[in-house]
């Protein structure tokens, strides 16, 4: 009987140490467990944590960094499966463990995680319950200026700020820049336009490099040798481009565009081109753009060697960073007589080409 008493004591004093011994050291070493789980669950968790320790405190090994998405409504089960299978972590049960015990099944958020091997679980597992996504889209349209793109950055939830990015372009530092761009050029014109998807914490270094990267990837053989066949450098070439960018506002129109300016360059005449204009005269308070519209007449006299009203040939560099298609017009231009063009009179944002300055002016509206 006292035998027996005896053992039931030391059963009861193995339950208290379990309840609470076990629970103290799973804090000490995972931190508090989710207040939903229960004295009963907490202990069962703690206890299958501590075996799992290694599996838990440790990185799965070296290895590059890579994109992780979680889906909407994705199970806690499929998280942790496919991490493992991804080399993230090495046992999916201990991982999920973690998760329930933390309460994180609940909180981790759907997105686009940049994860590592090199993590250990628990970091990865505080990552993943981030309200925010660690990459953030970012789209730079087609003909916008530098400026333009800078004024987004503040809202972006990028880190990189407008002063630091500006300065970058004007005097690029620590950069691998296109082939053919001379040392000491401003990068207008060759951040190219389209969706990025960045991380947060990207370095304005690193963000101006994807925008290089892409424009280079973008910027063919062929387009190359469509240039040189212009008698145009890859600098005037993109001058060139980011005008017909500015100048047209449907695509099919680019080459045409790209034509008559080719037209007028071979014969010195002046471009006479209003975006060229509005890139001089910069930012407009009054109007809240950087392309001032309608242009005056003083406008047109701005003496600025960006003015091709009032200075022949090409401007010092790109007035935008202008899209593929007009790249591609450039090196590729339509083979037309004519050496003016302006806009329709229906609304349609297409123009009216014209060989003779006579007959320019029979195209003016009504």
């Amino acid at each position: 009987m006292v035998l027996l008493f005896l053992l039931l004591c030391l059963a009861v004093a193995g339950a208290f140490l379990a309840l609470d011994t076990i629970p103290r050291q799973v804090r000490n070493l995972y931190g508090p467990p989710v207040d939903s789980l229960g004295t009963i669950n907490t202990a069962w968790y703690g206890a299958r944590l501590l075996l799992a320790q290694a599996d838990l405190l440790e990185p799965a090994g070296a290895g590059a960094e890579q994109p992780f998405t979680i889906q909407s409504g994705e199970s806690v089960n499929s998280v942790a499966f496919r991490m493992e299978e991804n080399g993230l972590i090495r046992d999916a049960a201990a991982f999920r463990l973690y998760l329930i015990y933390a309460g994180i099944d609940q909180t981790m958020q759907a997105g686009t995680y940049s994860l590592n091997p090199g993590l250990t679980p628990l970091e990865i597992a505080n990552i993943i319950q981030n309200p925010l996504s660690q990459e953030v889209a970012f789209v730079i349209l087609a003909g916008w200026r530098a400026e333009e793109i800078a004024n987004l950055l503040p809202t972006s939830g990028l880190s990189v700020t407008p002063g630091e990015f500006l300065a970058l372009v004007k005097a690029p530092v620590g950069l691998q820049l296109p082939a053919g761009l001379e040392t000491g050029m401003p990068l207008e014109g060759y951040l190219a336009p389209g969706e990025y998807l960045m991380r947060r914490d990207i370095s304005a270094q690193a963000l101006a490099q994807t925008f290089i990267d892409r424009f280079e990837q973008e910027l063919t053989p062929d387009m190359r040798a469509g240039f040189e066949r212009q008698g145009l450098s890859l600098s005037q070439a993109v001058t060139l481009a980011s005008i017909v960018e500015k100048e047209g506002v449907v695509d099919d129109e680019h080459p045409m565009i790209a034509s008559v300016f080719l037209n007028r360059l071979a014969i010195g005449m002046k471009l006479d081109s209003d975006p060229t204009v509005q890139y001089a005269l910069g930012y407009n308070p009054d109007q809240h753009t950087w392309w001032t519209n309608p242009l005056s007449y003083a406008d047109l006299q701005t003496d600025s060697a960006f003015n091709t009203y009032v200075y022949a040939g090409l401007p010092p560099h790109p007035i935008s960073n202008p899209g593929l298609s007009a790249l591609q017009a450039v090196a590729y231009p339509a083979q037309s007589p004519y050496y003016y063009f302006r806009a329709r009179c229906d609304g349609s944002g297409l123009h009216a080409f014209a060989r003779t300055y006579e007959d320019h002016l029979q195209n003016a509206c009504p």
